[in-house]
């Protein structure tokens, strides 16, 4: 027995994009305090994730959106 060809059709066209929108990236001077030579973070950071990744100010709780932690304010 001959294995059967899958069918075939009209030739596709490249893919086609989502329509989404890319969200601006936040601007440094909104997440850190820069005096001198040193510098401050604005807002706080994972602990689960560490130092890089910094937690969404919501208008109850404090979130990452990298690993769902959270905290209450």
């Amino acid at each position: 027995m001959a294995a059967k060809k899958k069918g075939g059709g009209a030739a596709k066209g490249p893919a086609k994009t989502t329509g989404k929108k890319k969200k601006p990236s936040q601007k440094l001077h909104t997440l850190y305090d820069v005096s001198g030579d040193s510098f401050k973070r604005k807002k706080k950071t994972c602990a689960k994730c560490g130092s890089g990744v910094f937690l969404a100010d919501h208008k109850d709780r404090l979130t990452c959106g990298k690993c769902g932690y959270m905290e209450r304010k």
